[in-house]
């Protein structure tokens, strides 16, 4: 287990329990809470309890031929994943905050807000990067983007191990996002925006998983952390790079990679919601894990649509509010050096 030191941002003994206490110490106390689990795989009384949290289950595989890859299906032990995946993720964010994120803002000497969103951008850039490696070899692996039809034809289909347990880190990170609210000192005016990402991030993995819909799903997730990855790293750029010519050209790069994004979940989302899965038999099976009912699909590819508009609208506001303030930033300096022409 990864030991996380606590921040040194006093030199005080601060109480325990206090809140600075455990936001100061919060990766040693879930690394703690975390090697609970781990020490009771090697106590026989609670090894099955401690089993249950670590292992991937719901495995369907038949024995018969050992060399046939595991495939898994969903079920209720796949939360007790997600709790200790959850509290493994909080320690890694911690141990990437202190050791990495920290020491290079030190360097950039950063106002407080630009700091704040330059700790947001950098976690969600690493976290983004990872899935959209994890998620293209899970796509490769399963042939999802050339033969695309399989997401239609063999559904509902069974996880490999891989694809599983993508999920399950998914659904963990999305999770940890709220107690990081705390633990991160969020101010409350940025609060909001925070939870309505991670609701929604976490509420559409979860319906894809629980719907059986992790194909799909994969290629609308990777898709998606592409443009946000995009313009998360564009504010990198903005706030490590003193080049102005390298800031606009990484947002415009950014920018239309977004829209294109954009574009490209609607048609994904129409091709296998409205065409595909309308081709195969509707029939609804909750033992089986087949969800294909004219209701599941069109609720699903409103919800993708709806998602699109809002994140469209969000975007499209950024951008003139940050045109808005050009202008008038413009405008300021064409009058202050017109008036230090009129004193010379």
């Amino acid at each position: 287990m990864v030991a996380v030191k606590g921040r040194k941002n006093s030199n005080k003994n601060l109480p325990i329990f206090s809140h600075e206490f455990i936001i100061q110490n919060h990766g040693d106390i879930v690394s703690c809470v975390a090697m609970i689990f781990v020490t009771g795989l090697m106590v026989q009384v609670t090894s099955p309890w401690a089993y249950t949290f670590i292992a991937i289950h719901h495995n369907i595989t038949s024995d018969e031929d050992p060399t046939t890859p595991m495939k898994y299906t969903t079920g209720w032990k796949d939360a007790c994943a997600v709790f200790f995946s959850l509290l493994i993720t909080i320690v890694m964010h911690a141990a990437f905050q202190d050791y990495i994120f920290d020491k290079v803002s030190k360097r950039l000497h950063l106002s407080k807000v630009k700091l704040a969103k330059f700790n947001e951008s950098s976690q969600l850039v690493l976290f983004y990067i990872l899935s959209i490696i994890w998620g293209i070899d899970i796509i490769i692996r399963e042939d999802l983007l050339l033969n695309i039809t399989l997401i239609w034809k063999e559904y509902p289909m069974p996880m490999f191990f891989c694809t599983k347990l993508f999920f399950i880190c998914q659904l963990a990170y999305w999770l940890h996002c709220y107690p990081e609210l705390y633990f991160q000192r969020v101010k409350k005016e940025d609060i909001a925006p925070r939870v309505v990402q991670a609701t929604f991030g976490f509420l559409s993995t979860l319906v894809a998983y629980i719907f059986n819909f992790q194909q799909v799903g994969i290629l609308l997730l990777v898709s998606h952390y592409i443009g946000d990855a995009m313009l998360h790293g564009a504010r990198l750029v903005h706030f490590v790079g003193k080049k102005e010519k390298m800031t606009k050209m990484a947002f415009l790069v950014a920018n239309s990679v977004y829209v294109s994004i954009r574009v490209a979940t609607v048609a994904i989302a129409t091709l296998v919601f409205l065409y595909g899965l309308s081709q195969v038999e509707s029939v609804f099976d909750f033992a089986t894990g087949n969800f294909n009912i004219p209701a599941i699909r069109f609720t699903a590819l409103s919800y993708i649509i709806i998602f699109q508009i809002y994140l469209s609208y969000i975007f499209v506001s950024r951008q003139m509010k940050r045109a808005r303030e050009n202008v008038v930033h413009v405008q300021t300096v064409v009058k202050s050096k017109q008036k230090s022409k009129k004193k010379e």
